[in-house]
């Protein structure tokens, strides 16, 4: 009988599979918000991507934009984008669709293949962290490097 992997561990198959040698750094004090992971990294809070869930209401749909950690997401934008009016994803939609918990979701390794954006601000830097699966792990990528795992298309979703 198989153990279905830990959400850290769906993380890194994924990360594997695209051929991506990316290590997983834990920080005990965590990193559940932008904030906090840029703070325990050292890096500004423009550089951590961000994954926030919706849900789309006529579908039910889950949604995840990944944005940088600098910008509010522009949930009409979105929804304008995806043609489906959103909602805010409380935390049993998050954990059950995604298995993350709020505070680690990584922007791929989801239960349930979710539609995703990714911000196009994300870009222009050369490193970003995202979240690696629990509320106290990340990981450095490339921009480039998460388009290629998500294959999420690139969005201005940020409000203005």
């Amino acid at each position: 009988m198989n153990t279905p992997l830990s959400s850290q561990q769906r993380v890194l198959a994924v990360l594997a599979a695209a051929g991506i040698d990316a290590e997983v750094k834990v920080f005990p004090a965590g990193t559940r918000t932008a904030a906090d992971a840029a703070a325990a990294i050292g890096c500004s809070v423009a550089e951590i991507a961000k994954s926030i869930v919706l849900r789309a209401v006529e579908s039910s749909r889950v949604v995840v934009v990944v944005t940088s950690g600098a910008n509010r997401v522009d949930e009409s934008r979105v929804a304008a984008l995806l043609g489906e009016h959103l909602a805010k994803a409380d935390a049993d939609f998050v954990r059950s669709q995604t298995g993350f918990a709020i505070g680690g979701v990584a922007p791929f390794g989801h239960l349930q293949a979710p539609v995703l954006f990714m911000d196009r601000d994300l870009l222009q830097y050369p490193y970003i962290w995202v979240a690696a699966g629990t509320s106290d792990s990340v990981c450095r990528l490339t921009p480039q490097a998460l388009l290629a795992i998500t294959g999420a298309p690139l969005a201005d979703i940020k409000q203005q």
